[in-house]
């Protein structure tokens, strides 16, 4: 009866942190280039199963199988990296990318180290100095890793290469960087991703993506999917509550009630 209640209490802590996963997509839904997060959940009987066919510690060898605990484990984390909608701005330093990869960025933490991030949100600005920033100050850099430096009297074209123009001349191009599997990248603050330990980069003659000046890129989110997915972890919790609430009950009888004398 107790893992009836601890199966109910693990299946809440599960669609909370569903309900967390979709409240911040929710919060980024008008975020240039977010992309979608999601949550995964694993049950007893599919772990149970893997451990029993794990073979790596050899097939004679006794080992034990852990802790019997039959209710859900949250799974792992993922992202969808699916190309969100563009929209037209008009302004030339809004930049979006026609298919998959993305923006080189300089970003200095507190500590004033520096390293660089990846990023689908092309909403850039060009300061009275002349550098080419994300909105919050971080610099663009270009094919050389160099941080982005324009004259900002002059006027500036963009082509599809990401070659920036003025006066008739290519004074920079940008740096657009892919990777193999997405799967070695992980999230860094609001709207940066970084590599992790096995990360392979894309040749750069095999990057084909186009950068389109005066677009985009939006969020790849939902919301109408994202408010219907809410109410069903929202029913999902209110139903454990109620098996916890009727295990309460049946073991107030049980320790109250059954073989009281009168």
């Amino acid at each position: 009866m107790v893992k009836g209640l601890y199966t109910a209490y693990t299946g809440m802590i599960n669609e909370q942190h569903r309900m967390d996963v979709l409240t911040n997509n929710l919060a980024n839904a008008n975020t240039n280039g977010f992309k979608k997060e999601g949550a995964t959940s694993q049950s007893f009987d599919a772990i149970f199963s893997y451990k029993i066919k794990d073979s790596s510690e050899g097939s004679r060898i006794s080992r034990r199988l852990g802790r019997n605990h039959p209710g859900v484990k949250i799974g792992e984390g993922y992202t969808d990296f699916s190309i969100g909608p563009m929209k037209e701005t008009g302004n030339t330093y809004d930049l979006a990318l026609s298919d998959s990869g993305f923006f080189a960025i300089s970003y200095t933490d507190k500590a004033g180290e520096t390293s660089t991030k990846y990023t689908r949100d092309g909403n850039f600005t060009l300061t009275r100095q002349g550098r080419l920033v994300t909105q919050e100050g971080d610099a663009v850099l270009d094919v050389d890793g160099r941080p982005i430096r324009l004259n900002p009297l002059i006027p500036s074209e963009i082509n599809s290469s990401g070659e920036i123009i003025q006066d008739g001349e290519v004074v920079a191009t940008i740096q657009v960087m892919d990777y193999e599997d997405y799967d070695y990248l992980e999230r860094f603050g609001e709207n940066y991703f970084q590599p992790v330990e096995g990360a392979q980069e894309k040749d750069p003659e095999e990057i084909t993506t186009q950068v389109y000046s005066g677009y985009l890129e939006t969020s790849n989110i939902s919301v109408v999917s994202e408010m219907v997915n809410m109410i069903t972890v929202a029913r999902s919790y209110e139903s454990n509550q109620k098996v916890i609430t009727t295990y309460d009950g049946t073991l107030d009888i049980a320790a109250n009630q059954l073989g009281r004398l009168s």
